[in-house]
């Protein structure tokens, strides 16, 4: 749940007129190239973008309609941006523009990720070393910003923060999946007990749900419920088969597709939260090291587009299954795909849902335990990998005022780290 009001952003217009109800997928795969390109600062900045652009400027639809896509997307499991993306592409010109808004989203991100990975050999040597160093300080600056915007929006009571510390703990006592899977469960449990009273649904803003019975009936007819029965079908089908599967067969690439798949379809909150799941995922069997894993997360921050294309470059570096190309493709479907099925499955029945108040219950409960797990890792494996010395706290505290104080975007904050990680084996630091 990325937990933000992402709607002021952009300055309001004057009052919006009724939007078109259907465009095609060639205007949606434009405006999304643009927008692929374009896009940097992560899942917030994301929805601020698309909310300048699409809502505001060609309006595409109203901001009821908005809001409660950004709601969906918080909601579900899944990277945010990428299901609010799809969803504006599939009430904008059906499922060819769902198919255009996510490829065109998504692919910039993607060749740029398997461009890093390609390159990591030239990473190797003492210069390189020294970049990836820097590197991997500059993440530990970058998750803890992340976790403090996170921390401020989804754990701002005494009840919350405390489901968020006991997440953490959660996340830090039991190794692996177990774990992170403990704390979402204790989120959904607090939330559905102790936060119900609550009226707001975090990280709605102003567009907040509730749309006309208009838009409610456009959006049920977006996607025939047999289609969408079908979606969810197909995502607890996969949930469930992927891993039996991998046992069955012994092959690693089943394997590699199933880590991946589980990653998408267990985040709560998308973005810097997957980190702790690819790293249960990858790092901790030992298929990705710590550094690869920290260096590849460092770059995903200084490109456009989703964060969530940190797999492409996994799926290219990780030993387990084919790497190269078909690893970097392979990983980069298997863990959106949760999330794109679980938005086109919900999205037709969201209407009906989503003013329910253990419903809201649960969103704030689990958005808590996602500040939780993002906590814990940052103290491991980010911090525990990157920071080795008095001159590593320094820069990252640098890098970490850059991104607070000086609103610097993270891929300047990227360069900086990068450098400071040059100065720091020049000086032996």
């Amino acid at each position: 749940m990325d937990g933000m009001d992402t709607t002021h952003d952009a300055p309001d217009d004057a009052p919006q007129e009724a939007p078109p109800r259907r465009g095609t997928a060639a205007e949606v795969l434009r405006a999304f190239a643009v927008l692929g390109v374009t896009s940097f600062g992560g899942p917030v900045a994301h929805l601020g973008w698309f909310r300048a652009e699409l809502v505001q400027r060609r309006r595409w639809l109203d901001d009821a309609d908005y809001g409660d896509l950004v709601v969906l997307g918080q909601f579900l499991p899944g990277p945010a941006s990428s299901q609010v993306g799809l969803g504006l592409g599939l009430l904008r010109a059906g499922p060819l523009g769902a198919l255009a808004a996510f490829v065109a989203f998504t692919l910039p991100s993607a060749l740029l990720m398997f461009a890093v990975a390609s390159g990591a050999g030239l990473l190797d040597g003492p210069v390189g070393g020294a970049v990836v160093s820097g590197l991997t300080i500059g993440a530990v600056a970058i998750v803890a910003h992340a976790v403090a915007g996170m921390a401020r929006s989804l754990a701002p009571d005494r009840v919350r923060a405390s489901v968020a510390v006991v997440a953490a703990v959660l996340a830090l006592a039991l190794p692996g999946s177990a774990g992170q899977l403990a704390a979402i469960a204790l989120g959904v449990l607090a939330g559905l007990w102790l936060c119900r009273g609550d009226a707001t649904v975090p990280g709605a803003g102003a567009g907040a749900p509730g749309g006309t019975d208009a838009s409610s009936a456009r959006w049920a007819a977006a996607v025939p419920r047999r289609a969408a029965v079908a979606c969810l079908v197909a995502f607890a089908a996969l949930l469930v088969g992927l891993p039996v599967l991998a046992r069955a067969t012994g092959s690693e690439t089943v394997a590699l597709v199933d880590v991946l798949y589980r990653s998408g379809a267990l985040v709560l909150g998308g973005g810097h939260v997957v980190l702790p799941l690819l790293q249960a995922g990858l790092v901790d069997p030992g298929w990705v090291t710590e550094e690869a894993f920290l260096t590849g997360y460092a770059a995903a921050q200084a490109v456009p587009g989703p964060l969530f294309t940190l797999a492409t470059y996994l799926g290219a570096v990780t030993t387990l299954g084919p790497g190269g190309a078909l690893g970097a493709l392979l990983a980069t479907l298997a863990v959106f795909a949760p999330g794109l099925l679980l938005v086109v499955g919900v999205l037709p029945f969201w209407a009906a849902v989503r003013d329910r108040a253990w419903l809201r219950g649960v969103m704030r409960g689990a958005g808590a335990a996602v500040v939780g797990l993002l906590a814990a890792a940052l103290f491991d494996p980010v911090a525990t990998t990157a920071i080795t010395s008095t001159g590593a706290f320094c820069l990252a505290l640098v890098c970490f005022v850059l991104l607070t104080a000086w609103r610097t975007p993270p891929w300047g904050v990227v360069l900086v780290a990068a450098g400071g990680g040059l100065v720091l084996a020049g000086v032996g630091g």
